[in-house]
């Protein structure tokens, strides 16, 4: 049986230094982080916080490595042959719509002169510990693209089709018509998506939407099915961070061969 477990552990070292060894993807990452505070939180949600120190130490890491942070539209405009990206570009997204990404994220992201997306939950916009309205149009005056992040963070693909509408089609109108420009993008709740989901997300005038499946995005890339890697709080500090970019490119590698 140790025989077997050696053998197969050793097929899985070398696949993963073949893999390793292939020539450097194209495309650019999307990060998927929630929240940025020093404040104690509940245990279950300490993993989904990268604390402010740590964040700025990624933004220096990611500017020293010359990275242009982007918003989707930004992504949508090259799409459609409207704009060019920078030569290294890169997504920062933020789910849940937490009021720290207010309060603690903003400052840091504007310090390094860097943009983001935040995805939020509608129906928690306001509540304790959310952002509230204001918070939101002042985040988007100030060059941060808001999305939604459906009514009420419940899978999509555990719905029926027409709980599946109001809750893609509600957030966005509740976000407009509150006086917020237009929303694009869509970050699907627990990564949870299908064709029947994106055809919804056309019809209701969505241009883009965010899974947690790790890889690299180019032009091409569908962009209902864009790929994002999850930044959890480190245990391990920059290297961490590193890690996790580099799972991007090695998922990205997985889809070339494949």
């Amino acid at each position: 049986m140790r025989l077997i477990v050696g053998i197969i552990s050793l097929l899985v070292a070398l696949f993963a230094a073949i893999i390793f060894l292939l020539p450097e993807p194209e495309g650019f990452p999307i990060l998927e982080y929630h929240q940025v505070t020093d404040e104690k939180l509940d245990p279950d949600f300490e993993v989904y916080n990268v604390p402010p120190e740590e964040f700025s130490a990624q933004l220096d890491f990611l500017q020293a490595e010359g990275y242009t942070t982007i918003t989707l539209q930004d992504f949508m405009r090259a799409v459609h042959g409207k704009a060019t990206l920078p030569d290294k570009p890169i997504v920062l997204t933020f789910d849940d719509g937490y009021t720290d990404n207010y309060s603690t994220m903003l400052p840091i992201l504007e310090a390094h002169k860097m943009t983001a997306v935040v995805y939020v939950i509608t129906n928690e916009v306001g509540k304790s510990g959310y952002l509230t309205l204001d918070q939101l149009k002042d985040m988007q005056r100030r060059g941060i693209e808001i999305g939604s992040h459906t009514s009420d963070h419940l899978p999509l693909t555990s719905l029926d089709a027409e709980t599946q509408l109001t809750q893609i089609r509600d957030s966005k109108r509740f976000l407009e018509w509150s006086g917020l420009s237009t929303i694009y993008s869509l970050s699907y709740p627990n990564g949870a998506f299908n064709e029947e989901i994106m055809e919804i997300l056309r019809s209701e005038q969505y241009l883009t939407a965010v899974t947690g499946d790790a890889g690299l995005n180019t032009l091409e890339t569908n962009p209902y099915e864009l790929y994002r890697v999850h930044i959890r709080k480190p245990r391990f500090g920059l290297n961490e961070f590193k890690f996790r970019l580099l799972k991007a490119k090695f998922f990205a590698k997985l889809r070339n061969i494949f």
